[in-house]
């Protein structure tokens, strides 16, 4: 049985954690770590968790539980882990981190980003970045440390990784319009996550300069082989769970001067995603919707590509709790250690 502490159990990602966790075969939770609510009843915090978790919360003491457990997931705001992981700690446990800590490979693009100072640089290049369906090459029992990708990237980058890969989009026209939940910003009291703020209501934020940027670019880069520079803009929607993307390109015409076809897309989108476990490539004419993710760890895809403007048009929706957060998160975990790779995450999406 795989040892697990969560710091940030109270957290919304640490939440889902403990829920995706109670049913998972392979892991049992001997650590609810949170700042806010030391020696209360895990289940006092999260109702939900009445007569299923017995558990009490503990301090956020990373030392003393790399001792305890096999894994660690740091569901914690920005600057926790990198303020506090050393060699000794990583000599005892393997981490997943659901923090931009590890993700962004040039500490000073994330220093920039974030407005923080890395303060352990020298595991950036050890961390493997843990989107699984690209990655999971990288995450082996081997490894020490993994960066889970943030709930706008992941969603993002899968939706337009198959065109940026096989070349067939001018990836420095992309352009990512995104919604997202009011769980994506955090159980911390707001005044802009209020009811009556986000109650009817609908709008963008962190125009040209929200921080998921840069950890976008960064991973389309690696599958385009250069560098690449994007527009994203993020919206927050009044609903509690769930992001969806609409990405737009300009795509590549062919050496005789036509577009690529639909059949042509599909086969390749079909050839990333179509044994993946978790992302699902709907039949022409589907949109995705949030409804339809919701409460799981499936992303669903799908394009429409536009003969009219020379572009296409990619929509990819998650929850973003789960497969944003979370539901990647024991993924990651699951392949760290060998096991079935949708262990615990036998999740059958919500709805209505």
């Amino acid at each position: 049985m795989i040892k697990v502490g969560i710091i940030g159990a109270t957290g919304y990602a640490g939440g889902e954690l403990v829920r995706i966790l109670a049913n998972h075969k392979a892991a049992e939770i001997i650590w609810y770590g949170s700042k806010s609510y030391i020696d209360k009843k895990y289940s006092e915090v999260y109702r939900n968790m009445f007569r299923i978790v017995e558990g009490v919360c503990r301090d956020d003491d990373l030392n003393e539980l790399a001792g305890q457990v096999d894994v660690i997931f740091t569901a914690t705001p920005q600057g926790f882990l990198a303020g506090l992981l050393n060699e000794e700690i990583l000599s005892k446990v393997k981490l997943v981190d659901l923090s931009a800590d590890y993700r962004i490979k040039n500490a000073g693009v994330y220093e920039r980003w974030y407005g923080i100072e890395h303060k352990s640089p020298q595991f950036i290049d050890e961390a493997v970045y843990g989107l699984c369906e690209i990655n999971r090459g990288k995450i082996t029992e081997r490894t020490r440390l993994v960066a889970n990708p943030g709930c706008y990237t992941t969603c993002s980058i899968l939706t337009a990784y198959p065109m940026v890969k096989e070349g067939l989009i001018d990836v420095d026209t992309l352009i990512v319009d995104a919604k997202s939940g009011t769980s994506g910003a955090g159980r911390g009291a707001k005044v802009q996550n209020l009811f009556c703020e986000v109650n009817e209501n609908m709008k963008a934020y962190g125009v040209a300069t929200h921080r998921h940027t840069p950890e976008i670019e960064e991973q389309l880069g690696y599958a385009a082989g250069r560098e690449v520079t994007i527009n994203f803009t993020p919206h927050l929607v009044p609903m509690n769970r769930g992001i969806l993307v609409t990405e737009y390109a300009s795509l590549k015409r062919k050496q005789d001067g036509s577009l690529p076809s639909y059949e042509e897309i599909k086969a390749v989108y079909d050839k990333y995603y179509g044994s993946e476990r978790f992302v699902r490539v709907l039949e022409r004419g589907e949109c995705p919707e949030t409804k339809w993710v919701e409460g799981s760890n499936y992303v669903d895809i799908n394009f429409v590509p536009d003969e009219r403007t020379g572009r296409i048009i990619m929509m990819g929706a998650l929850d973003n709790l789960v497969k944003g957060a979370a539901g990647q998160a024991v993924q990651n975990m699951n392949l760290l250690f060998g096991l079935p790779e949708d262990e615990g995450l036998e999740l059958v999406p919500c709805f209505p």
